[in-house]
């Protein structure tokens, strides 16, 4: 018996150390052909990433990958003028880097941080591969002073990301002036079967170079954590902390998911509901930490992002844990907006009583659900008491404009429609009013596939880019 547990011990890490992909699925999951290779690492610098600093106003940090033959971690940056040389006024900034393996090769995942910029400013920057540089890019800091601003929301990419994902995140950009960031509520990527790194191709594939123009507020789904063979020792995707250098100001041992962020005078706070879900300590170690957080908060604005919804829309989902620890603390806080994915629907309302103690709303925060990517499922229920707006198999972005005494929220189909909107109004006392602005011609959109794959699910996904047999 003890030689069996050994010889089953050895196996079983062996299985923890290297992911079995799923023998069973014939569906694909990128557009990459089988056998080859698309997302080798390469001597000139790729997936080039903004990630939001703690404070947006003086600083920002950048990621990007390259070969293993860069061994240093280089980038340039200047205030943005009209000339071509901007290297004349650039100062030179090093960083660090890390190695990743994956099935794609050995790369170097560096990162390099600018400080002590300008508010308001707009700069240009690039960064360096093995004798080359990326092309130059720009972003823009953040205002000291509370002026207007919008940015994006995106609920799951997730499946066919490159095919699908992609034209939802560029016309949101085609449709829009410079958003301040952009906010992704998880599940960015797949990661439970195939070639991982594939997946994170894609994803950066599709955000292109606004990845690297546009600060992201990134929120790890649960398909950011890797499964392992009998669900043992889930971790994080490998490529997400290199890839993402986010604020490192959340709670000892989950400071790569678990940040705050200051825009101007809005707090964007983001959770870990994977972690919470799966461990009481971690949602009671969150929720301690976000208390703090917000009591300490003087902010015209709250808003809190989360992969897994405090209310579910879809059909079987629930997660009462979050309702316990977390959404106490929101509605005696006054969480304005918590913005999640995970039910691969939308929906939006909120649902907390008024008392003394929610200056907030009437009704608490505005919970909203969204989904960006193909994989669709159905709606619970149509009379869904916490949800004043949804929709089955809309791929959506969202555009999310503050400003100080008003949220203006708007739900827009890939294809530009208008789906719902509303508005948050504050009043000198900090109270909220929210006014529905859902477009009169635009009834509830329900699942359209003649054939659904299960009951409960309008599209997988991931069926949508194979090819016939």
């Amino acid at each position: 018996m003890s030689r069996f547990l050994s010889i089953f011990s050895v196996i079983l890490s062996l299985l923890i150390i290297f992911p079995v992909p799923n023998a069973l699925s014939h569906e694909k999951n990128t557009l990459v052909p089988k056998g080859h290779q698309h997302y080798t690492p390469s001597p000139i610098p790729d997936r080039v990433m903004l990630t939001v600093t703690e404070t947006p106003d003086d600083s920002q940090s950048v990621n990007w990958r390259t070969n293993a033959r860069v061994e240093k971690s280089v980038a340039q940056i200047t205030e943005a003028h009209g000339r071509p040389g901007l290297h004349l006024t650039a100062q030179t900034i090093e960083g660090t880097h890390q190695p990743i393996e994956s099935e794609n090769g050995l790369a170097h995942y560096h990162a390099v941080k600018f400080e002590g910029l300008n508010p308001d400013t707009l700069y240009a920057y690039r960064v360096m591969g093995d004798d080359t540089w990326s092309e130059w890019f720009q972003f823009k800091t953040a205002s000291m002073e509370p002026k207007p601003f919008t940015f994006f929301y995106f609920g799951d990419a997730q499946n066919s990301v490159r095919s699908h994902f992609s034209r939802v995140i560029r016309e949101a950009f085609m449709r829009n002036e410079r958003p301040a960031f952009m906010l992704h509520a998880g599940d960015m990527v797949n990661l439970r079967e195939g070639n991982h790194d594939d997946e994170w191709g894609e994803w950066f594939d599709a955000g292109s170079f606004l990845n690297a123009m546009i600060p992201s507020v990134v929120v790890a789904g649960n398909h950011e954590f890797v499964d392992r063979m009998l669900g043992f020792n889930r971790v994080l995707s490998p490529q997400f902390e290199p890839q993402f250098t986010t604020p490192n100001n959340g709670p000892e041992g989950l400071t790569q998911t678990v940040y705050h962020t200051t825009y101007q005078d809005t707090l964007v706070v983001v959770l870990d509901s994977m972690s919470a879900l799966y461990d009481d300590e971690a949602a009671i170690k969150q929720a301690e930490w976000l208390d703090e957080v917000l009591s300490q908060s003087d902010h015209e604005w709250v808003i809190v992002s989360h992969h897994h919804p405090i209310h579910s829309v879809s059909a079987g989902r629930d997660n009462p844990k979050l309702r316990e620890y977390w959404q106490p603390i929101y509605e005696r806080h006054g969480v304005d907006l918590v913005l999640q994915g995970h039910d691969h629907t939308y929906g939006r309302g909120q649902s907390a009583p008024p008392s003394e103690t929610n200056r907030a709303a009437e009704n608490g925060p505005m919970y909203v659900v969204s989904v960006a990517g193909p994989k669709m499922y159905m709606v619970a229920d149509e009379n869904n008491p916490n949800m004043d707006r949804m929709a089955e198999e809309l791929q959506l972005y969202q555009t999310i404009e503050v400003s100080p005494n008003r949220i203006h929220f708007q739900a827009w189909t890939a294809a530009g429609e208008l789906y719902d909107a509303f508005e948050i109004q504050k009043d000198d006392e900090g109270n909220n009013t929210v006014v529905d602005l859902i477009p009169l011609d635009r009834p509830i959109h329900r699942c359209t596939n003649p054939n659904p794959p299960e009951s409960d699910r309008c599209w997988n996904g991931k069926e949508l880019i194979s090819l016939p047999e």
